[in-house]
């Protein structure tokens, strides 16, 4: 198939593409700056560009949508532009163009409200009930793309949990930087469980998914490497393959949702760059349980993780070794 990836230049948009290339299928990305990408016709551009999308899009038998806004503060009508109005127009060019299957990115905090998730589904998008502009406008698209989907276009919505691996900037990449700044505090016992999905699996997922339909049409399944572990282990094994020291000191849980809330709100009325040290999502996100029975997902996608945990400590020690 000609399948394009919107969203190539991040973690999981290039082991995607790379992962497609490895089956034979011919890649289109489309993104905002140029890959490193080998093998792929590439266009420059935003998802919100429909000129640039239709362009994208020609000739193209399968999609697979990763391009969103994920920081973890910003104005809401930014997250809304581009995660909704902009999945909104990658999907409608597809069916326009004739585009047979899609595969949505989504996460698995499109359904969370804070409570703790111990061995379940996929529950449905919730965007009423989700935190954080970002869940909440994923929210919105993921429940706009199934509802669309048709036996012309049949579209499946995988939300893979807490993608990690060598180079990650999103989790890996801001432990570092706290822990390196004596700014890594657990929050609460730092013995809730979570999931996460070591990046290898979560590209070989999303191929499993275009590959799936039309049988999985309308579904939405969570992705993860079925190995949950405590946020005190995940930080510890980060921090340690890295070489970085790291001293937690603990924070109770509603101090940190509270204190979260209110850096962001200071952010906000002080438009300050860069991330603030934390946020009411984060503190959520690192004093709750959130891990996820992967059996209806591995029966779906014909799909299981390849890399185990053990297996990804290895590969981040050595890609961060002195050469």
């Amino acid at each position: 198939m000609r399948v394009l990836v919107t969203g190539a230049t991040s973690l999981l948009g290039s082991f995607t593409a790379n992962t497609l290339r490895n089956h034979g299928h011919d890649v289109v990305t489309l993104q905002r700056s140029r890959s490193e990408l080998v093998g792929v016709t590439e266009y420059l551009g935003s998802i919100t560009d429909r000129a640039v999308v239709e362009q994208a899009m020609a000739g193209v038998d399968g999609v697979i949508h990763l391009a969103a806004k994920v920081d973890p503060v910003g104005d809401w009508s930014d997250f809304a532009s581009v995660n909704v109005d902009g999945t909104t127009i990658v999907h409608a060019v597809a069916a326009e163009a004739g585009v047979s299957r899609f595969v949505y990115v989504s996460s698995p905090s499109v359904a969370h409200d804070g409570s703790s998730i111990s061995g379940e589904g996929a529950a449905p998008a919730d965007p009423e009930h989700a935190h954080g502009h970002y869940s909440v406008s994923k929210a919105i698209a993921e429940r706009h793309v199934l509802a669309a989907s048709s036996a012309a276009l049949p579209v499946v919505a995988i939300r893979p949990h807490l993608v990690i691996g060598p180079g990650d900037t999103q989790l890996i990449g801001r432990i570092l930087d706290r822990a390196q700044a004596g700014r890594m505090p657990l929050i609460g016992s730092g013995l809730a469980l979570v999931d996460t999905t070591w990046v290898d699996n979560a590209a070989d997922a999303l191929v499993a998914a275009l590959h799936s339909l039309p049988a999985t049409a309308g579904r939405a399944l969570v992705v993860s490497n079925g190995e949950p572990r405590t946020v005190h282990e995940l930080i510890e094994r980060i921090t340690t393959a890295c070489g970085v020291a790291w001293s937690p000191r603990s924070v109770p849980a509603r101090a940190a949702v509270a204190g979260g809330a209110a850096v962001e709100s200071l952010w906000g009325k002080t438009n300050r760059d860069g991330e603030p040290p934390m946020t009411a999502f984060g503190a959520e996100q690192l004093s709750t349980a959130h891990w996820f029975d992967q059996r209806a997902t591995c029966a779906a996608l014909d799909w299981e993780p390849r890399v185990s945990l053990a297996e990804g400590w290895r590969q981040l020690a050595a890609a961060n070794r002195p050469s």
